[in-house]
């Protein structure tokens, strides 16, 4: 399966949804909150400028959106 990488923000409701859904569904990914420097200039450099953004493979998903994460995770 592809690599994941989540942005989050602390304060984000939907933030939370993705990661509990990873979590729950045994799927690894590496958690970064984008409101550390870090994680910010990650978020900056794959060009998203809100949160929750998800990394799955090449690709890049802002927002969450269950249906597209499961579409962008199993594509090969």
């Amino acid at each position: 399966m592809k690599r994941v990488v989540l942005y989050i923000s602390d304060k984000c409701p939907h933030s939370r949804e993705a990661q509990k859904y990873l979590d729950n569904n045994g799927i690894k990914y590496r958690l970064t909150n984008a409101k550390m420097q870090r994680g910010r200039k990650e978020l900056d450099a794959i060009g998203a400028s809100s949160l929750p953004a998800l990394k799955i493979g090449n690709e890049v998903m802002i927002g969450w959106n269950l249906n597209n994460f499961k579409k962008l995770y199993a594509d090969d």
